[in-house]
């Protein structure tokens, strides 16, 4: 039986243990337990009301709302109404047993349901979904499907500015057009901090409802190639010689990529404001009202913190800003709007390019009618200095971060300095913040990935300044936000990609399945239960399945061991022997991995074998890809960064500053990629094994 602290605990959303890489039941302290608790109390108080703020059914089911009331016995007398999101069609009726039957075939959406007795009404937002999340009808018909995805800043082209943008990814589609690629996934586009460029983790947005514009091409924009200014700007001798050295850098350089880029961008909206035409000033006003107040919010954030940023040489989030300026509300902000409206104007025309740009990408996916076309990335939270909590402090827990216990993959746990959302708050808004944030990120795409998507049932909350060890496992309201996504992706078109790694509870599991949410597999993570490399018969159907990811090393990195040389310079293991038993493993895993590969008659060269210290070639990276290819997921993905036989990581957690992470550039031109013979055989042949007639 639990205590009366355990049960207060509950109440709140604080979960008492997690379990460990080896399924073990691990307590979370009673100290940071009582931390949480005195941060969510209020919060979670249980403000009892007739109806709820929010209640979620399901299409073609019986829709029953009973009443809270203090006395059954206790007949209440009066009317419902029910007005449907689309404001023209009502419908009414009386409280009967103290309850709300609705009719059985309400339409899907956000519909206000009003309660009357006597002279108080109240309000409650009824949510209409479907059980299961949109899937496009080649995965209805059972085919399998295959593509990639891409660092967008890594690719490296002859005209883009020392960074991948979105005429990148333009020719990128383009070329691989001929392979009949399904897809083409990008890393989260999230607003960054275009005052503070070397804040470049596009896991640690400033806001996820906006776009980093570092990825215009400002080439591109039709007020940069009018303006006579910005032409001769563009074409001096000192930008072009600036360019050239970005372009041939390996990393990119954050801090030059943005000045300039800034620079040229400025050019045209002053040549935007004074000579464009009434066309793009109308589709620019119509941008503006479309969004609303979010755009606002955006376009003051990053005028404002570019003001700070040159006035003071202070290049950190609102936190550090003067106090009056550290709340989007106050006068202070108020009235920078005003004395600065043409800066605010700035920042959100930079929005209207880089929306305007990526709307162009997607078009090219709809144009060689991709199944899937573009999928975008949701990152986890958001930073705590950024656009999203400066706007809203009640709805983020500013004194909390969130990341991972302890696994096998970061023994230490992994801490990710991201504000997560208060989900108490959540409901009491009637989950309209979750509803706007889903619908952003399906915006010019066909898919959605949503990173670490077990942050939908409970999310590993650390207290400030504590280390990830010291963490606890919040509850969120899982079914309702399933049931959001599901209603959002049918409207949307949008598949739903749950990236479900680490240690995942079997809860979330049916739930995610049941829902149509496609699961995440890792290649060389996956073996059965005699401990063998799975067979790629036996991989679940509703599944992306890839050899790779950002997080992890290349296969080239993978197969030598050179993310434990990594780990070991940057003391990323907490002691020799935890990496003395990484390496026993990776060595049967690779070993597992060959004896599959012998099974399906694939000749590997002798010199490469399950060794840490085994030869690793282009040529074998590729017979592993063709391997994979067979998987019997519906979604095959690959990283250029293997077709290219790429060693160094894009990013290694339980990192910061120790490695250039987010900024390794690809090895060769999006063109040179493309006219590589050997890539081009691989993905013939990829394309062959996916699309079977």
């Amino acid at each position: 039986m639990l205590s009366k602290q355990e049960k207060a605990f509950s109440r709140v959303g604080i979960m008492p243990y997690f379990l460990n890489e080896r399924g073990l039941k691990i307590r979370a302290s009673t100290k940071v337990r009582k931390i949480f608790y005195k941060n969510l109390k209020k919060s979670a108080l249980n403000r009892r009301s007739l109806i709820p703020t929010v209640k979620i059914f399901y299409e073609k089911q019986p829709h029953f709302l009973p009443l809270a009331v203090a006395d059954k016995q206790n007949l209440l007398q009066g009317k419902w109404e029910l007005k449907l999101e689309n404001n023209v069609q009502t419908y009414t009726g009386k409280i009967k047993r103290n309850s709300i039957n609705f009719p059985r075939e309400l339409p899907l959406g956000y519909h206000d349901l009003y309660v009357t007795l006597g002279k108080k009404q109240f309000h409650s937002r009824i949510i209409v979904a479907p059980k299961k999340c949109y899937q496009p009808a080649e995965l209805q018909q059972g085919k399998k499907l295959w593509g990639t995805f891409i660092q967008l800043y890594t690719l490296r082209s002859e005209h883009n500015w020392g960074i991948g943008d979105f005429s990148d990814l333009k020719e990128f589609l383009y070329l691989i057009k001929d392979y009949h690629a399904d897809f083409v996934g990008l890393n989260p586009i999230h607003a960054l901090f275009p005052a503070n460029p070397e804040c470049a983790s596009p896991y640690s947005p400033s806001s996820r409802k906006w776009i980093n514009i570092i990825y215009i091409d400002v080439e591109q924009i039709p007020e940069f190639q009018t303006s006579e200014v910005a032409q001769k700007w563009f074409y001096s001798s000192e930008v072009q010689q600036s360019l050239d050295n970005l372009r041939a850098c390996e990393f990119v350089n954050y801090t030059k990529v943005i000045e300039l880029k800034l620079k040229g961008l400025k050019l045209a909206f002053d040549f935007f404001q004074e000579k464009a035409s009434n066309i793009r000033h109308k589709q620019f006003e119509k941008f503006i009202q479309e969004n609303g107040e979010s755009l606002q919010i955006q376009g003051t954030f990053d005028a404002l913190h570019q003001y700070f940023s040159q006035e003071s040489g202070n290049k950190f989030g609102w936190d550090y800003w003067q106090k009056e300026y550290q709340d989007y509300h106050s006068d202070a902000v108020q009235e920078f709007r005003k004395q600065h409206i043409n800066d605010v104007l700035f920042y959100m025309w930079l929005q209207f390019c880089a929306d305007q740009q990526l709307k162009e990408c997607y078009n090219i996916c709809l144009e060689q009618k991709m199944p899937i076309g573009l999928y975008r990335d949701l990152a986890v939270g958001v930073t705590n200095n950024g656009a999203e909590t400066w706007f809203d402090k009640q709805l983020y827990c500013l004194n909390v971060s969130v990341g991972a216990p302890p696994d096998v993959l970061a023994p230490q746990g992994q801490n990710w300095g991201l504000s997560p959302i208060n989900p108490h708050k959540l409901k009491q808004r009637a989950y309209q913040p979750f509803i706007e944030l889903v619908r952003a990120n399906m915006k010019h795409s066909g898919a959605l990935r949503i990173d670490h998507i077990m942050s939908l049932l409970r999310l590993w909350w650390i207290p400030k300044n504590k280390t990830a060890k010291d963490g606890v496992y919040i509850r969120y309201p899982v079914d309702d936000l399933l049931a959001i996504l599901a209603l959002e992706s049918h409207r949307h078109n949008s598949l739903i990609i749950g990236e479900d790694l680490g240690t995942v509870p079997k809860e979330i599991i049916s739930k995610l399945k049941n829902a149509g949410i496609l699961s995440y597999k890792i290649f060389y993570f996956e073996f059965d239960s005699q401990g063998n490399s799975r067979n790629l018969k036996d991989y679940p159907y509703q599944a992306m399945t890839t050899l790779s990811t950002h997080d992890l090393p290349t296969v080239n990195g993978y197969w030598r061991g050179y993310d434990f040389e990594l780990g070991q310079r940057f003391g990323i293991y907490p002691n020799s022997q935890v990496l003395s038993k990484l390496k026993i493993d990776r060595i049967y895993a690779k070993s597992k991995i060959l004896e599959r590969l012998q099974e399906n008659n694939i000749n590997v060269e002798s010199e490469i074998n399950e060794t840490l210290s085994s030869c690793v070639n282009k040529k074998f990276n590729h017979q592993l890809q063709h391997y994979v290819a067979n998987v019997s997921s519906a979604l095959f993905g690959l990283q250029p960064e293997d077709w290219l036989d790429m060693t160094e990581p894009v990013n290694i957690p339980g990192t910061s500053d120790e490695y250039a992470n987010w900024r390794r550039k690809l090895t060769k031109t999006v063109a040179e990629i493309f006219s590589d013979t050997e890539i081009k055989l691989l993905l013939q042949g990829i394309r062959k094994k996916r699309h079977v007639d």
